[in-house]
């Protein structure tokens, strides 16, 4: 027998064809994503039926790599984006794009939510978690200011997730984990937050799905879905977001463990029993999905800086992999501030890239290049310090995503946060995630097997052969350029909004 996991990102769907037993990938498939063009700055947005189209080629893609028939296939799980919009109708047709997770054209919503809690600390306090521009609750409130006719028309909420679910089972449904994101819901006790919802809308309650454990199946696979596949009988996990997903495929599902993900964004998230909160909001208080809670730091700038700086010059991931070998720790004395699309943690979402320390000698491509990797590493790093502040205490950091390809971040990584840093063989977490959860729910269900998802990662995932170690002397020199990485934005915080309304003006 056999699972399907899927991982809708904002480039992609990807999908994986996993056997129940042994955990092993057989088949892969992949389908690109396309944006909506001619967007405002600070709009990001998709059609949702591209996800559905983009989901039939890539379940389609693993299933014929796999070799393996259709028929055979029992379970299905997805993960999806986070923090995304998808307002639909009467009907369940979408109203519009949907508006993605690196969307901030909500800054005046999010401000407007958090002032009518009562401000920052009784945001926390309400709801566990501060309000981050991305959330979907401000998203929610710019359709209502923004786009009356259409949020008249409104009548379901859902997360990129839940659209595919609905798609695939006909049943509109939330789990907590992708849920926590939404800003609309009380972490602690995980349950919609009355409060925040009437904020917005009072009516808006009727328009979201009740919350369920993830443990809790969405439905099975509508017959004329699984058809189009080659399909019997599939049952359909509750799915999450893909920070969640990722947890689950990289065994971070008991204490200890941390996950790094370096991909357009940058996160690092660990598995807690109890609702870790951060009184200061920086770090997202989110639930997992297995039942327990995730602490999750976000970063915006990772692989996207890098990717417009091997455009610029001209090179491809190997090329700037050496470019970056041949500049020494430090970048001799160049430091990157690489908030290119504003940045969340620390909470800066009108901040731009800055270049600071550019002398001569160190103005050009090698130092520039590891200049912008240190950059993303160390805005991360600023995140995890105030994690450790609060209680988290990790041994080994997990690294998944684009940049763990990349050896030099992964020892740029390990040197900074003084951590071992393992990559794993199976690099798409978040859709091996997916499938796990999906044979996890499939097995308690189907099978009445009472079994902790720990013991089927224990079993499924293993560590690969890239890995990096801390080494004591560039541990001590990036503790120093930490300091002043922080002092130089904290400097820099009220100009960077000054600078967007300079650059904005119309000369």
């Amino acid at each position: 027998m056999y699972a399907i996991g899927l991982d809708s990102g904002t480039q992609g769907t990807k999908a994986l064809v996993v056997e129940i037993n042994s955990g092993q990938v057989l088949g892969r498939g992949y389908s690109r994503h396309q944006m909506v063009e001619g967007l405002k700055p600070g709009e990001s947005e998709q059609h949702p039926e591209i996800w559905l189209k983009a989901m039939d080629e890539a379940i389609l893609l693993a299933l014929k790599a796999s070799g393996i028939k259709p028929s055979e296939v029992v379970c299905l799980g997805v993960s999806g984006q986070q923090h995304g919009f998808v307002p639909l109708d009467e009907n369940f047709q979408a109203i519009r794009p949907a508006k993605l997770w690196n969307d901030t054209s909500t800054v005046a919503e999010t401000e407007e939510i958090i002032s009518a809690l009562g401000g920052q600390k009784a945001c926390v306090d309400k709801l566990g978690l501060s309000l981050a521009t991305g959330y979907t609750a401000s998203k929610i409130l710019w359709l209502k200011k923004h786009e009356p006719q259409n949020y008249a028309r409104l009548r379901h909420v859902l997360l990129p997730h839940n659209y595919l679910n609905l798609y695939l089972t006909g049943r509109p449904h939330m789990e907590y984990g992708d849920a926590s994101g939404t800003g609309l819901m009380d972490i602690r006790n995980r349950v919609w937050h009355e409060e925040a919802i009437r904020i917005i809308d009072p009516e808006l309650k009727s328009k979201l799905p009740p919350l369920s454990h993830p443990l809790e199946a969405v439905g099975w696979m509508k017959k004329q879905v699984a058809e189009k596949y080659g399909f019997s009988r599939v049952l359909v996990s509750s799915g999450g977001g893909d920070n969640m997903m990722a947890a689950i495929g990289t065994g971070n599902v008991s204490e200890g463990t941390g996950t790094v993900s370096l991909g357009t964004s940058g996160t690092i998230f660990s598995y807690f029993s109890q609702p870790f909160i951060d009184p200061e909001g920086e770090i997202a208080a989110f639930c997992d999905s297995t039942g327990g809670w995730l602490p999750l730091l976000c970063t915006m700038n990772v692989t996207n800086t890098t990717e417009l700086l091997k455009n610029i010059l001209g090179v491809d991931n190997q090329g700037l992999e050496k470019l970056v070998e041949s500049s020494r720790p430090g970048a001799n004395g160049l430091i990157f501030l690489p908030f290119i699309d504003g940045e969340r943690v620390p909470v800066l979402p009108e901040a731009s890239g800055v270049f600071f320390g550019l002398t001569r000698h160190n103005f050009k491509p090698a130092d520039l290049a590891r200049a912008v990797m240190e950059g993303t590493i160390l805005n991360l790093a600023y995140g995890y310090g105030r994690m450790k502040t609060i209680g988290l205490n990790l041994q080994e950091i997990r690294a998944t995503g684009g940049g763990a390809r990349s050896r030099v971040w992964l020892q740029i990584l390990s040197d900074v946060l003084n951590l071992p840093v393992v990559t794993l063989s199976e690099p798409e977490s978040a859709a091996y995630g997916a499938a796990i959860q999906a044979i996890w729910c499939y097995l308690n269900q189907e099978n009445g097997q009472t079994i902790p998802i720990s013991e089927l990662t224990s079993r499924f995932i293993k560590k690969d052969i890239l890995t990096a170690e801390p080494e004591t002397s560039r541990v001590s020199l990036y503790q120093e350029i930490q300091e002043r990485f922080n002092s130089l934005w904290s400097t820099l915080r009220s100009e960077f909004s000054e600078h967007r309304r300079f650059v904005n003006l119309k000369f």
